[in-house]
């Protein structure tokens, strides 16, 4: 009983910060290293222009300056909401609107271009479940950051409450966000040839299938002609939804990667609140999608002690440690004739077209 009031005050706790101020700071410290954002964001705003929790009737478009601290560890997103410090702390340096969506793909089509041959991909970052406009954004800034992701990052922020207990209000803006994400999707594909992977956290997979899943019933194939790689991370997404899902794609994108890890706090929470006995992003056995040309990577060695249990690939030294050194998903998937096996040298089992792969600390040591 302690204990779980214990929880309920510490919920209760970071539920009363205000997580909408976005850290802003113009003036950075030489050593700050700075990185582009591009964002689309359905949110609304507020009287001292701060995005919320509310839902607006338009996309929104911005080109953020990230700043990231000096002495930044792999793994983390170092935070202060009250007076941050750019030695410190992340902090969004610019964020310059961009006019419309034609304002956009005119910075997307110049930040492309500003790659090297080599580099020009596109990586759009959808977040997950509890999570503020600057929440996303840092952890996009931070993904590029420590995997060393080549390309354009683009981030998409979808309403979420921003609240431990606005679950139900981030499921019902996963319905809202829908067709405006279609619509993102559409205005990236047509404004690049650049190869296009989908980087889903939590929640944020299940508005990514979503929408894919809608304009597959308008335009079949359009999924893999359009994309070069989908990443769902710890997906909260039923296995039968997604299952059922899957049968409107005339084809899924490859590669096709899901991680997953039985230790997932967040989502055995969820498996509660939903009545089911797991989601599937703790899903333990490959037999269950043996039908669908997927890899499910298993990190659940993984998420030691003092690790984001819902975030293992992006919080885990050790595990960023051996994706940065797998370069990045889409090269590791082409390198047998597959597409989908050797990912790493982790226990690998074949269930007909799906592959587990269950990757273990020990694998950094190896590398």
């Amino acid at each position: 009983m302690r204990l779980s009031l214990f929880v309920v005050a510490l919920l209760a706790l970071v539920a009363c910060t205000n997580r909408t101020v976005a850290p802003y700071v113009s003036e950075l410290p030489a050593s700050a290293n700075k990185t582009s954002v591009l964002t689309i964001t359905a949110r609304d705003v507020n009287e001292a222009g701060n995005f919320t929790s509310a839902r607006a009737e338009g996309l929104r478009y911005f080109d953020n300056s990230i700043s990231i601290p000096p002495r930044h560890k792999a793994g983390e997103v170092e935070l202060a909401y009250v007076n941050p410090d750019p030695a410190k702390h992340f902090v969004i340096a610019d964020q310059a609107p961009l006019a419309g969506a034609s304002g956009f793909a005119s910075a997307l089509r110049k930040a492309v271009a500003s790659k090297p041959k080599f580099d020009r991909e596109i990586v759009i970052f959808v977040h997950g479940y509890n999570s503020s406009y600057s929440d996303g954004v840092f952890r996009a800034a931070q993904l590029q950051n420590d995997l060393k992701i080549p390309g354009v990052m683009i981030h998409y922020s979808w309403p979420s409450a921003a609240n431990p207990f606005g679950y139900s209000h981030d499921r019902d803006s996963i319905l809202f966000a829908r067709d405006d994400f279609q619509n993102s999707l559409e205005l990236i594909r047509a404004s690049t040839d650049a190869p296009i992977v989908i980087v889903a956290h939590s929640l944020g997979s299940l508005l990514v299938m979503e929408s894919l899943r809608q304009i597959e019933i308008a335009k079949p194939g359009w999924t893999k002609r359009a994309l070069s790689g989908l990443v769902l991370i710890a997906p909260d997404i039923s296995l039968d939804v997604f299952k059922k899902q899957t049968k409107r794609f005339k084809s899924l994108p490859q590669p096709f990667a899901i991680f997953t890890s039985q230790r997932d706090a967040a989502l055995k929470l969820s498996a509660r609140v939903n009545g089911v006995e797991s989601r599937l992003g703790n899903l333990k056995d490959a037999t269950e999608l043996n039908e669908l040309p997927i890899t499910l990577i298993d990190v659940t060695k993984f998420s030691a002690r003092g690790v984001d249990k819902h975030f293992v690939p992006g919080t885990s030294p050790a595990l960023i440690s051996l994706l940065r050194r797998s370069l990045d998903l889409e090269t590791a998937f082409r390198s047998d004739a597959s597409g989908r096996a050797g990912l790493f040298g982790g226990t690998a089992i074949t269930v007909r077209t799906a592959t587990q792969l269950i990757l273990s600390p020990g694998l950094v040591q190896q590398q």
